[in-house]
């Protein structure tokens, strides 16, 4: 049985609604971390274990892959796709996996674009900066300029109010609505120092709590849900829990999206830290579980698909383009002359042996500008989508 803690109790573990001159009652943080911290009961260190041990087999199943360098890019932007999606982008993984995207092929193909670049951008400045609100503001700026929120100061703090609701909705008919800018600042300094010296908790369970108040915190005009999304996958990295970004959390979210608001309300009215805190980790367990089930998928087809190529390509570049293929599972021509680094007709005599084998199949049928799919990978990817 889970505990939740209502009236004084959940005031002292979350915060507390404040009525504004103008009337409208906004919510404003309490103490962070929450007091009591989570408590870790048998249930929830049983759930804690099962995440941390499947996370675990995750990161290691990537080093089992060859050059998981080549498979990183898909997940990651099936992990873009995925947050994109729960924001209301119509995108397709195939859209996103055209060998004609970017950011100004579509608005919503652009959206998803700019995630990946925002997400590769982070933990390339990991290397050099810690996480902190400098450079959460940083990747902020790279996942707004240009593109859906744009206009509204891409790596700066808001300076006024916003709320959540339905489209349309005006303040007055908000489901909830974070902290002035005033009480905003205070509650990103206290998430700051806990992320970065705060009490020692369990990583995972330190990552739920920061998400969770990131999102009440809601710091930003617009890019919150996204960024805090981005957040997760940043703290793992830097924390050493998962070495390559391929645990793309944002499908439990998509999937259980109901219950990932209720969740978060939840901890706002009633201070149930502990029920999200678990289902946090139910969605790392899940997640990671998929994950890993797909690089092994990925790894066995790979297997059959070299032993393919090698017995009916004629060029021995066949198995350096189908590694190329699951960096770019839709691909040209020029492309392949690119990526193999081959003549035109050498490209095209690759392609050609390989639709003819069944790896790689046409799908725009016209004699110009053709494009190819690796259905087979396609399908794995596409998984959840």
């Amino acid at each position: 049985m889970w505990f939740t803690f209502r009236g004084l109790m959940g005031a002292q573990r979350t915060g507390t609604y404040r009525r504004q001159p103008t009337g409208y009652k906004a919510f404003v943080p309490g103490p962070f971390p929450p007091q009591p911290p989570v408590a870790l009961e048998a249930d929830l260190v049983a759930a804690l274990s099962r995440a941390a041990a499947a996370l675990g087999r995750l990161d290691g199943s990537a080093t089992v892959l060859p050059n998981p360098d080549l498979f990183v890019s898909s997940f990651v932007r099936k992990e873009a796709l995925l947050s994109s999606q729960i924001e209301g982008t119509q995108a397709s993984l195939e859209d996103v996996l055209s060998p004609a995207a970017a950011p100004e092929t579509s608005r919503d193909v652009g959206e998803v674009v700019r995630y990946v670049d925002a997400l590769q951008f982070g933990l390339e400045r990991l290397a050099a900066l810690p996480l902190s609100l400098r450079l959460v503001r940083e990747i902020h700026a790279r996942l707004l300029a240009g593109g859906r929120g744009g206009e509204k100061t891409p790596g700066e703090f808001r300076r006024t109010q916003n709320w959540i609701g339905p489209h349309g909705a005006g303040l007055a008919h908000a489901t909830f609505v974070p902290p002035p800018p005033h009480e905003m600042t205070e509650a990103l300094g206290a998430w700051e120092r806990y992320m970065v010296t705060g009490p020692h908790a369990p990583e995972l369970v330190k990552c739920a709590v920061l998400h969770a108040q990131f999102e009440t915190i809601h710091p930003f005009l617009d890019g919150n849900g996204r960024v805090g999304r981005l957040l997760i996958t940043f703290l793992l990295h830097q924390w050493g829990l998962l070495r390559r970004p391929i645990l793309y959390l944002s499908l439990w979210f998509k999937q259980h999206r109901d219950e990932y608001y209720t969740r978060l309300q939840a901890v706002r009215e009633e201070g149930a830290w502990e029920a999200w805190v678990r289902f946090f980790l139910d969605g790392v367990t899940e997640t990671a579980q998929g994950s890993a089930s797909a690089a092994m998928a990925i790894l066995e087809l790979r297997e059959r698909d070299l032993v393919r190529v090698r017995e009916g390509c004629r060029s021995p570049s066949g198995p350096r383009l189908l590694d190329c293929l699951f960096r770019e599972p839709m691909i040209t021509v020029t492309r392949v002359q690119e990526l193999v680094e081959v003549t035109h007709p050498t490209a095209n005599s690759l392609v050609k042996d390989l639709a003819g084998i069944g790896i790689l199949k046409e799908i725009t049928g016209r004699n110009w500008g053709r494009v190819f799919r690796y259905d087979a990978y396609m399908s794995l990817l596409a998984e959840g989508t």
